[in-house]
């Protein structure tokens, strides 16, 4: 499997579909899926098939432009505003989403009264723009990242943050890829990052794909490695940034980056700029995804884990507060605190 070059989003050969790598079917299976109609691409989002705040921007962007080419012309705009709707609401916490959707919208606005299949045409080109754009930043996001380590440092990951959660490198895996290309020795535990197993099922999978050494740890292991001096570094990506710098990121990010701060290991989130979000204030005005409870009790075993019946409470993400992140990594370069003030000057209008 070393080295096998999996691209997670794409269109499909006659371009009548998106095409995408079925995440729940990994690591046993590589299966792609070809999805052209609206309910399907819903359902993608919301069972994690593709997911990953960039990337289900970029899925978002695709999908407007496939369903938008057999739109008619009468009803145009009425189908664009229902699908792009159902697009955005299919997910809450990740800001990537609703921007991309939104942007996808005002392009086919910016051509009113251009026939249909002019719109539809410059609905494809923005959709690739904005995929190409996402390469550019997991780029750029992996070389400043690489910049904070050092060869032989090992770090913790939380949850997935590589090619599958966006285009090309990633965010939080990002540094760890570019640097097995460039033949320098950076390993990683990874936590299993519970309850969707997202570490353990694909973390780890596109590490050892990339040849990066790795270890896989349960969640509640990170404190002991940290103590011992195992890790030098905490690597996360992010699905929300506020405007204050509170990141919202997979549940188990805040708990790591807490026991980080008791034992001296630097935090670094690693995002695009299409994640930070300043017209939210701060951590507690991000909503927090909510998810079935059968992702504790029964997801991912081969019997249920725990009684029937027994309640569960689900939610899919956490909050790190802006204090214990020691530098947020972005396409434009390493930010440090005050966050409230250097993200502004950074990425405000």
């Amino acid at each position: 499997m070393s080295g096998q070059k999996v691209k997670n989003i794409a269109l499909s050969p006659d371009g009548s579909a998106v095409r995408i790598v079925d995440q729940t079917r990994l690591p046993g299976e590589l299966v792609y899926l070809d999805l052209w109609e609206r309910d399907a691409m819903v359902e993608a989002i919301v069972s994690l098939r593709v997911r990953g705040a960039p990337a289900i921007g970029i899925f978002a962007a695709w999908c407007v432009y496939v369903l938008a080419k057999s739109y008619p012309a009468e009803d145009f705009f009425a189908r664009l505003d229902a699908d792009c709707d159902a697009l955005s609401a299919s997910r809450r916490t990740a800001v990537n989403l609703a921007r991309q959707t939104e942007r996808m919208r005002a392009r086919a606005y910016g051509m009113r009264g251009a026939a249909a299949a002019d719109i539809a045409a410059a609905l494809g080109r923005e959709a690739e723009a904005i995929h190409r754009e996402d390469i550019a930043m997991c780029r750029a996001i992996a070389q400043a990242g690489l910049d904070l380590l050092h060869p032989g440092d090992t770090v913790l990951t939380h949850c997935n943050a590589g090619p599958l959660a966006t285009s090309e490198y990633g965010t939080g895996l990002g540094p760890l890829l570019l640097a097995a290309e460039r033949g320098i020795d950076i390993r990683a535990y990874v936590d299993e990052t519970r309850p969707l197993l997202q570490g353990a099922r694909l973390t780890a999978w596109e590490l050892m794909n990339a040849g990066v050494g790795c270890t896989l740890i349960c969640d509640n292991m990170a404190a002991l490695a940290m103590k011992q001096g195992r890790i030098q570094a905490v690597l996360a990506g992010c699905d929300r940034m506020a405007a204050n710098g509170d990141a919202a990121n997979k549940i188990g990010t805040s708990g790591a980056a807490i026991i980080a701060k008791h034992y001296g290991v630097p935090v670094y989130i690693l995002l695009p700029s299409s994640t930070i979000d300043l017209a939210c204030p701060t951590g507690a005005d991000i909503p927090i995804e909510e998810r079935d409870g059968e992702e504790i009790r029964s997801m991912w075993y081969a019997s249920p884990m725990a009684p029937a019946g027994v309640k569960c409470w689900d939610p899919a993400f956490d909050v790190t507060d802006h204090e214990l992140i020691t530098a947020v990594v972005t396409e434009k370069g390493v930010l440090y605190p005050p966050y409230d003030v250097n993200l502004k000057k950074m990425f405000g209008q």
